[in-house]
Protein backbone atom coordinates (compact mmCIF):
# COMPACT_ATOMS: atom_id res chain seq x y z
CA UNK A 1 0.00 0.00 0.00
CA UNK A 2 1.13 3.71 -0.75
CA UNK A 3 0.57 6.18 1.79
CA UNK A 4 1.17 9.72 1.42
CA UNK A 5 1.06 12.32 4.17
CA UNK A 6 0.98 16.06 3.40
CA UNK A 7 2.33 18.21 6.30
CA UNK A 8 3.08 22.16 7.06
CA UNK A 9 6.12 23.56 8.40
CA UNK A 10 4.39 26.91 10.28
CA UNK A 11 6.14 29.27 12.61
CA UNK A 12 7.02 28.17 16.15
CA UNK A 13 6.37 31.73 17.66
CA UNK A 14 3.78 34.16 17.74
CA UNK A 15 6.40 36.74 16.69
CA UNK A 16 5.60 36.79 13.05
CA UNK A 17 6.47 39.21 10.20
CA UNK A 18 3.73 40.57 7.55
CA UNK A 19 5.80 41.04 4.18
CA UNK A 20 3.75 44.67 3.72
CA UNK A 21 3.78 44.27 -0.35
CA UNK A 22 2.27 40.76 -0.24
CA UNK A 23 0.50 40.47 3.11
CA UNK A 24 2.02 36.95 3.28
CA UNK A 25 4.05 35.39 6.26
CA UNK A 26 7.85 36.57 6.20
CA UNK A 27 8.85 33.01 7.30
CA UNK A 28 12.66 33.41 6.69
CA UNK A 29 14.97 33.68 9.99
CA UNK A 30 11.80 32.36 12.11
CA UNK A 31 11.56 30.01 14.02
CA UNK A 32 9.55 27.08 12.74
CA UNK A 33 8.11 23.44 13.72
CA UNK A 34 5.72 20.84 12.14
CA UNK A 35 2.32 21.48 11.84
CA UNK A 36 1.19 20.17 15.59
CA UNK A 37 -1.82 18.49 13.91
CA UNK A 38 0.04 17.28 10.79
CA UNK A 39 2.16 15.04 13.62
CA UNK A 40 -1.21 12.98 14.32
CA UNK A 41 -1.68 12.10 10.46
CA UNK A 42 1.97 11.36 9.96
CA UNK A 43 1.59 8.89 13.50
CA UNK A 44 -1.32 7.74 11.89
CA UNK A 45 0.26 7.10 8.22
CA UNK A 46 2.96 5.20 9.84
CA UNK A 47 0.66 3.05 12.34
CA UNK A 48 -1.30 1.91 9.58
CA UNK A 49 1.95 1.44 7.28
CA UNK A 50 3.18 -0.95 10.04
CA UNK A 51 -0.65 -2.61 10.53
CA UNK A 52 -0.59 -3.72 6.50
CA UNK A 53 3.03 -4.76 7.07
CA UNK A 54 2.20 -6.88 9.05
CA UNK A 55 -0.45 -8.11 7.49
CA UNK A 56 1.44 -8.89 4.41
CA UNK A 57 1.06 -5.79 2.39
CA UNK A 58 3.86 -4.19 2.38
CA UNK A 59 3.10 -0.23 2.36
CA UNK A 60 5.45 2.47 2.33
CA UNK A 61 4.73 6.47 3.58
CA UNK A 62 5.58 9.71 1.70
CA UNK A 63 5.76 12.83 3.04
CA UNK A 64 4.78 15.75 1.20
CA UNK A 65 5.13 19.19 2.25
CA UNK A 66 4.91 22.80 -0.09
CA UNK A 67 7.12 25.62 0.79
CA UNK A 68 10.52 26.92 0.93
CA UNK A 69 14.28 25.82 1.45
CA UNK A 70 13.64 25.55 4.55
CA UNK A 71 11.02 23.05 5.05
CA UNK A 72 13.33 20.81 4.32
CA UNK A 73 13.82 20.57 7.82
CA UNK A 74 10.32 19.14 8.85
CA UNK A 75 10.48 16.53 5.97
CA UNK A 76 13.63 15.22 7.70
CA UNK A 77 11.69 15.41 10.88
CA UNK A 78 9.07 13.48 9.49
CA UNK A 79 11.48 10.71 8.63
CA UNK A 80 12.86 10.43 11.83
CA UNK A 81 9.16 10.12 12.70
CA UNK A 82 8.77 6.75 10.32
CA UNK A 83 7.99 8.33 6.79
CA UNK A 84 10.20 6.48 4.33
CA UNK A 85 10.76 9.33 1.75
CA UNK A 86 9.87 13.03 1.19
CA UNK A 87 9.44 15.44 -1.64
CA UNK A 88 9.28 19.08 -1.26
CA UNK A 89 7.20 21.38 -3.45
CA UNK A 90 9.79 24.28 -3.65
CA UNK A 91 8.77 26.72 -6.23
CA UNK A 92 8.87 30.62 -6.52
CA UNK A 93 5.63 29.87 -8.86
CA UNK A 94 3.86 28.57 -6.03
CA UNK A 95 4.88 31.11 -3.27
CA UNK A 96 2.09 33.26 -1.67
CA UNK A 97 -0.76 30.30 -2.91
CA UNK A 98 -3.52 30.73 -1.20
CA UNK A 99 -6.16 27.50 0.11
CA UNK A 100 -7.36 26.61 -3.64
CA UNK A 101 -4.07 27.13 -5.15
CA UNK A 102 -2.47 25.29 -2.12
CA UNK A 103 -4.67 22.25 -2.32
CA UNK A 104 -4.21 22.29 -6.15
CA UNK A 105 -0.42 22.27 -5.96
CA UNK A 106 -0.41 19.53 -3.82
CA UNK A 107 -2.91 17.50 -5.23
CA UNK A 108 -0.91 17.31 -8.70
CA UNK A 109 1.84 16.31 -6.17
CA UNK A 110 -0.16 13.98 -5.00
CA UNK A 111 -1.29 12.85 -8.56
CA UNK A 112 1.99 11.83 -9.60
CA UNK A 113 2.81 9.59 -6.77
CA UNK A 114 -0.85 7.89 -6.97
CA UNK A 115 -1.26 6.68 -3.54
CA UNK A 116 -3.96 4.39 -2.16
CA UNK A 117 -4.45 6.98 0.78
CA UNK A 118 -3.58 10.42 2.03
CA UNK A 119 -3.45 11.26 5.77
CA UNK A 120 -3.63 15.49 6.47
CA UNK A 121 -3.56 16.89 9.87
CA UNK A 122 -7.76 18.56 10.26
CA UNK A 123 -5.87 22.27 10.00
CA UNK A 124 -2.95 24.20 9.91
CA UNK A 125 -2.24 26.85 12.85
CA UNK A 126 -1.67 29.53 10.61
CA UNK A 127 -4.22 29.65 8.04
CA UNK A 128 -6.50 27.99 10.26
CA UNK A 129 -9.27 27.08 7.46
CA UNK A 130 -9.21 22.82 7.20
CA UNK A 131 -9.57 23.08 3.73
CA UNK A 132 -6.25 22.08 2.32
CA UNK A 133 -7.29 18.43 2.75
CA UNK A 134 -10.70 18.36 1.06
CA UNK A 135 -9.05 20.79 -1.34
CA UNK A 136 -7.12 17.86 -2.53
CA UNK A 137 -9.50 15.44 -2.20
CA UNK A 138 -11.69 17.77 -4.81
CA UNK A 139 -8.59 17.96 -7.26
CA UNK A 140 -7.51 14.25 -7.35
CA UNK A 141 -11.10 12.85 -7.17
CA UNK A 142 -10.47 10.44 -4.39
CA UNK A 143 -13.26 9.91 -1.54
CA UNK A 144 -12.57 11.83 1.71
CA UNK A 145 -13.34 11.64 5.35
CA UNK A 146 -12.53 14.85 7.47
CA UNK A 147 -12.00 14.53 11.19
CA UNK A 148 -11.55 11.03 11.44
CA UNK A 149 -10.53 9.76 15.58
CA UNK A 150 -10.04 6.09 14.68
CA UNK A 151 -9.66 3.65 11.69
CA UNK A 152 -11.45 0.84 12.88
CA UNK A 153 -11.00 -1.87 9.89
CA UNK A 154 -8.44 -1.49 6.82
CA UNK A 155 -7.68 -3.51 3.93
CA UNK A 156 -6.28 -2.61 0.39
CA UNK A 157 -9.92 -2.11 -1.07
CA UNK A 158 -11.64 -0.35 1.63
CA UNK A 159 -11.65 1.02 5.66
CA UNK A 160 -14.45 1.75 8.32
CA UNK A 161 -13.27 5.12 10.14
CA UNK A 162 -14.47 6.46 13.20
CA UNK A 163 -15.27 10.82 12.57
CA UNK A 164 -15.84 12.94 14.98
CA UNK A 165 -18.81 15.38 14.84
CA UNK A 166 -21.00 17.95 16.79
CA UNK A 167 -23.69 15.13 18.09
CA UNK A 168 -20.40 12.76 18.98
CA UNK A 169 -18.94 10.09 16.25
CA UNK A 170 -20.24 8.58 12.80
CA UNK A 171 -19.01 5.04 11.79
CA UNK A 172 -18.40 5.46 7.84
CA UNK A 173 -17.43 2.85 5.44
CA UNK A 174 -15.14 4.64 2.79
CA UNK A 175 -13.35 2.91 0.03
CA UNK A 176 -9.81 3.64 -1.07
CA UNK A 177 -8.37 5.78 -2.49
CA UNK A 178 -9.22 8.08 -0.14
CA UNK A 179 -7.61 11.43 1.75
CA UNK A 180 -8.45 11.85 5.66
CA UNK A 181 -7.99 14.99 8.10
CA UNK A 182 -7.80 13.45 11.62
CA UNK A 183 -8.48 14.82 14.77
CA UNK A 184 -6.37 14.88 17.75
CA UNK A 185 -8.07 12.00 19.53
CA UNK A 186 -6.83 9.58 17.28
CA UNK A 187 -3.32 8.73 18.45
CA UNK A 188 -0.25 10.21 20.37
CA UNK A 189 2.88 10.90 18.16
CA UNK A 190 5.88 9.00 19.07
CA UNK A 191 9.46 10.42 19.18
CA UNK A 192 12.04 9.87 17.28
CA UNK A 193 14.42 7.48 17.48
CA UNK A 194 17.85 6.89 16.89
CA UNK A 195 17.82 4.64 14.15
CA UNK A 196 15.10 7.98 12.63
CA UNK A 197 17.35 9.92 13.36
CA UNK A 198 20.39 8.53 11.44
CA UNK A 199 17.55 7.92 8.55
CA UNK A 200 16.61 12.01 8.62
CA UNK A 201 20.27 12.37 8.09
CA UNK A 202 21.30 10.99 5.24
CA UNK A 203 17.79 11.05 3.33
CA UNK A 204 17.72 12.28 0.07
CA UNK A 205 14.83 14.92 -0.28
CA UNK A 206 13.05 14.53 -3.66
CA UNK A 207 12.51 18.42 -5.01
CA UNK A 208 9.70 19.22 -7.31
CA UNK A 209 8.64 22.94 -9.12
CA UNK A 210 5.33 23.49 -10.36
CA UNK A 211 6.50 22.44 -13.98
CA UNK A 212 7.49 18.96 -11.99
CA UNK A 213 4.45 18.24 -11.36
CA UNK A 214 2.39 19.98 -14.60
CA UNK A 215 0.99 23.01 -11.87
CA UNK A 216 0.10 25.68 -15.00
CA UNK A 217 1.40 29.05 -13.21
CA UNK A 218 -1.88 30.74 -13.44
CA UNK A 219 -3.51 28.16 -10.93
CA UNK A 220 -0.81 28.76 -8.33
CA UNK A 221 0.65 31.45 -6.21
CA UNK A 222 -0.14 34.56 -5.48
CA UNK A 223 -1.22 35.88 -8.81
CA UNK A 224 -2.84 32.65 -9.39
CA UNK A 225 -4.63 32.43 -6.33
CA UNK A 226 -8.63 33.37 -6.20
CA UNK A 227 -8.33 34.91 -2.46
CA UNK A 228 -6.09 38.20 -2.16
CA UNK A 229 -5.35 39.42 1.60
CA UNK A 230 -5.39 43.07 0.94
CA UNK A 231 -5.13 44.40 4.37
CA UNK A 232 -4.06 43.08 7.40
CA UNK A 233 -4.64 44.35 10.83
CA UNK A 234 -3.98 44.08 14.84
CA UNK A 235 -7.62 44.35 15.71
CA UNK A 236 -7.73 47.30 19.57
CA UNK A 237 -7.83 45.62 22.52
CA UNK A 238 -11.34 45.43 24.41
CA UNK A 239 -12.00 47.53 27.01
CA UNK A 240 -13.75 48.02 29.92
CA UNK A 241 -15.66 45.43 32.12
CA UNK A 242 -16.93 44.92 35.25
CA UNK A 243 -14.85 42.86 37.96
CA UNK A 244 -16.56 40.52 40.83
CA UNK A 245 -15.38 39.41 43.78
CA UNK A 246 -17.40 37.03 46.59
CA UNK A 247 -18.40 33.63 46.88
CA UNK A 248 -19.89 31.04 43.85
CA UNK A 249 -23.94 31.58 45.10
CA UNK A 250 -23.08 35.11 45.72
CA UNK A 251 -21.51 35.76 42.42
CA UNK A 252 -24.35 33.41 40.34
CA UNK A 253 -27.22 35.46 41.97
CA UNK A 254 -25.06 38.72 40.63
CA UNK A 255 -24.59 37.37 37.36
CA UNK A 256 -28.34 36.53 36.97
CA UNK A 257 -29.05 40.33 37.96
CA UNK A 258 -26.36 41.86 35.54
CA UNK A 259 -28.38 39.19 31.97
CA UNK A 260 -31.73 40.39 33.60
CA UNK A 261 -31.06 43.86 33.52
CA UNK A 262 -29.50 43.25 29.99
CA UNK A 263 -32.87 41.42 28.79
CA UNK A 264 -30.73 38.21 28.82
CA UNK A 265 -32.58 36.38 31.21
Amino acid sequence: MKICCCIKQVPGTTEVKINPETNTLVREGVETQINPFDLYALEEAVRVKERMTAAGEASTVTVISMGPPQAEDALREAISLGADDAVLLCDRAVAGSDTWCTSFALAMAVKKLAPDMVFCGMQAIDGDTGQVGPGIAVHVNYAQVAYVAEIAEIDTKKMTVKRLIEEGYEVCEVNLPAVLTVVKEINEPRTPSLRGKMAAKKAEITKWGAADIGAPDNKVGLLGSPTQVVKIMTPPCRGGGDTYEGESPELAEKLYDVLKCMEVV
